[in-house]
């Protein structure tokens, strides 16, 4: 299980550190795409695997399945992190994602996936669930 929550910063580059806790479970190979509330998922290959299957078992001939499927299939890119342990956040789902150069990200365990967030959305949004 993914859990656990980490700030890092995403390089002039556009890399950023996968947190040491995180590479067991992810691997040396993983997928990232788009994620829901326009942050990024990260998936380890097997997990990857079994969305995908679920992506493929959707009614294509319903507009909103292509839809979903789409979404996910078209964003995605398998990445490795190099020997310091960093990945390479493609321009595109930067983009999506609101996360600039230079600036903060979370990385947070989501059970079976990793999300990757802006900072500042993070907070706000984890302020508006805050069952307190």
């Amino acid at each position: 299980m993914l859990m656990g929550e980490y700030t890092h910063t995403i390089d002039a580059k556009g890399r950023v550190i996968l947190p040491v806790d995180f590479r067991p479970e992810l691997g040396s190979s993983f997928v990232i795409t788009k994620g829901l509330d326009n942050c990024l998922f990260l998936y380890g290959e097997e997990e990857w695997e079994r969305l995908s299957a679920k992506l493929k078992a959707l009614p294509m001939s319903k507009p909103e399945a292509r839809a979903f499927a789409r979404f996910f299939i078209a964003g995605a890119r398998t990445l490795e992190c190099d020997k310091q342990g960093r990945f390479l956040v493609p321009a595109n789902l930067r983009a999506y994602a609101n996360i600039g150069l230079k600036q903060d990200v979370i990385l947070t365990g989501a059970d079976a996936r990793i999300e990757v967030w802006d900072k500042e959305k993070w907070l706000r949004y984890a302020g508006e669930v805050d069952p307190n």
